[in-house]
């Protein structure tokens, strides 16, 4: 039986739900694998393709990376508004996964055809080497805009779909969303290992059509998946951007801005809860107090028979106040993430080019210098686990709190390993030009410097402190933005953490093109980031990231000094309505 588009009323009695529950999770499941294995094989591998297929100097590359990172990862808030406001989160993502799949194709066209990348260059003819044509580059350039659209729509949206598929009034709904989102996980984990393996392996040694020629047959049988489970989906229907209740309360603050506050919160100020409000009741804080001006009564304000304002952009509740005080109490926090996410960056890209001019012979097999990445998600993998069951009870047992260690402490905690990450990255890459210019070679990269004697294997510590610092700070933003934005406002929260990963990609995209040109254009000195990084100080630039994640440690300290955790009021609680307490006090 077909699953219809519902929406739940708040005012009247909630429609009755035929919930498909774990009848659809293997087309969700399934449709996820597939999808996380099309689009990682597509994307990480893509350094050595446009240094080694396009001709692009590292720098280039390095840069239009992180653009097409920053504007993949800040696309999931764009997708959040269109699906909760708009279309539903089936509708977008099937037309994200076609998206994701038409950019697939598009990429293997560029390796396919000859015609749509440059001619090859052989290493004896490096400085001969042309870059791709205006042509070859749009080409490219759309098959990023198509993938860019895909990740869009799929990113905010494909957890909270499986978890639509769940009753979370029932006990066994509630352990089907936390078997779901285990599930999740897990196939992220499953995928990225066998991109960085096996369709690396084949990129790298066997043919760049058929590397590139996986991920779209992979994302075609995702799309036959998703759809043919459309009948028994639940399909939940949109009911409005809840960011909307967030410029209600910008702009009627704005227009009062002239009035004074009352000197008695629980006078003068609108405290009405709609019926059926799914949120939590919160205490009236001090904080961002201007704000609190947009629920003051005046005699223009009218109010309806329910108890509702006649005119939101006039008159705001100061419930509604407080949820905006929520979001803009965690944008300095979430400010912080965007330098330390610099240094996970730098595993993707210039850990690349190192690994490319190191050993990386494991006997008779050499390692695709892109699968080294492996180590980190490894170290993440097996890090959960851990902290799951065996730290967080220690923890417990010391602190006396719930989860061991408070959110914030753990995501300060992961800001400390991404300094040591660069510090130690500096240190590698530091020994490993020493070798390369004071000991025999083993031979020439595909971008024609010297590859280090020196063991690819001495990468795997930075890897594995980068997952480390991920699995404290990454994974803790995760559940911070979740705990601490209001509870309608969840599918943005997930898309607050992919736009600090895209400030991240936009600021690292900024730094080495102006250290490039510094140091490139500096009279008796050297490029730190040239082509050749035998003839570089890349091992400086990782010190002056570290350098900045000293000073973005020091700043979050002072921001998580000043926080106050959701439902934690500062202030007499305002009498909003009687019932309800305040929930979610982390």
């Amino acid at each position: 039986m077909e699953k219809e588009e519902k929406a739940i009323p708040s005012d009247e009695s909630p429609e009755v739900i035929d919930y498909s529950g774990v009848k659809a999770m293997p087309f969700i499941i399934g449709n996820e694998i597939f999808e996380k294995l099309g689009t990682i094989g597509t994307s990480s591998n893509l350094m050595v393709y446009l240094t080694s297929v396009f001709n692009m100097k590292s720098v280039t590359a390095a840069t239009l990376i992180n653009i097409l990172s920053g504007t993949t990862n800040i696309a999931p808030l764009v997708g959040a508004f269109f699906s909760d406001s708009y279309f539903g989160r089936f509708k977008t993502l099937a037309f994200a996964s076609i998206c994701s799949l038409l950019g697939m194709t598009v990429m293997l066209l560029t390796a396919a055809i000859s015609k749509l990348h440059p001619l090859h260059c052989g290493t004896k003819e490096t400085e001969l080497c042309k870059g791709p044509t205006t042509s070859q580059l749009a080409f490219l350039l759309t098959g990023f805009g198509l993938l860019i659209t895909g990740a869009g729509g799929i990113r905010p949206c494909n957890l909270a779909f499986g978890a639509d598929q769940f009753n979370p009034a029932t006990e066994s709904g509630k352990r089907g969303i936390n078997s779901f989102f285990n599930w999740y996980y897990l196939t992220f984990t499953f995928a990225v290992m066998i991109s960085v393996t096996f369709i690396v392996y084949l990129q790298s040694n066997v043919s760049w059509t058929l590397g590139l020629g996986l991920p779209p047959c992979l994302m075609f049988i995702s799309c036959v998946l998703f759809f043919a489970g459309s009948r028994i989906y639940v399909k939940v229907k949109p009911q409005g951007s809840p960011l909307t209740g967030v410029v209600q309360v910008l702009v009627a603050a704005a227009k009062k801005r002239c009035l004074k506050q009352p000197d008695h919160s629980e006078l003068g100020l609108f405290i009405h809860i709609p019926t059926n409000y799914i949120n939590s009741k919160l205490p009236q804080t001090d904080q961002f107090r201007y704000l609190d001006k947009s629920a003051i009564i005046t005699m223009e304000d009218q109010i309806k028979a329910d108890g509702s304002a006649s005119n939101p952009w006039n008159l705001c509740s100061i419930q509604q106040v407080e949820e905006v005080k929520c979001i803009m109490r965690v944008i300095p926090i979430w400010a912080s993430s965007i330098i330390f996410h610099v240094a996970i960056d730098q595993q993707h890209t210039y850990a690349v080019l190192q690994a490319l001019q190191s050993d990386r012979r494991l006997g008779s097999f050499e390692v695709p210098a892109a699968s080294y990445i492996i180590f980190s998600m490894l170290s993440l993998a097996i890090w959960i686990p851990v902290y799951d069951r065996i730290v967080i009870p220690f923890l417990r047992k010391l602190t006396g709190k719930a989860d061991g260690i408070t959110l914030l402490q753990r995501m300060g905690t992961g800001i400390v390993l991404s300094v040591i990450t660069m510090l130690v990255s500096a240190v590698f890459e530091e020994q490993r030009r020493t070798v390369a210019l004071t000991r025999p070679t083993i031979g020439t990269s595909p971008k024609g410097g010297a590859i280090s004697s020196m063991s690819t294997s001495w990468l795997i510590p930075q890897l594995v402190l980068a997952g480390l610092s991920e699995g404290f700070n990454s994974m803790g933003q995760i559940e911070f933005y979740y705990k601490q934005f209001p509870e309608n406002m969840r599918s943005i929260a997930g898309s607050f953490f992919f736009c600090g990963l895209a400030g991240s990609n936009y600021l690292s995209c900024f730094l080495v093109s102006v250290v490039h040109k510094i140091t490139e254009n500096r009279s008796g000195g050297s490029d730190w980031l040239p082509e050749d990084l035998n003839k570089g100080k890349l091992d400086w630039f990782y010190y002056m990231i570290a350098a900045l994640g000293v000073v973005n440690f020091v700043y979050f300290l002072m921001c998580a000094k000043w926080y106050r955790y959701k439902g934690a009021g500062d202030r007499v609680e305002v009498a909003m309505e009687a019932k309800g307490s305040s929930k979610h006090v982390v």
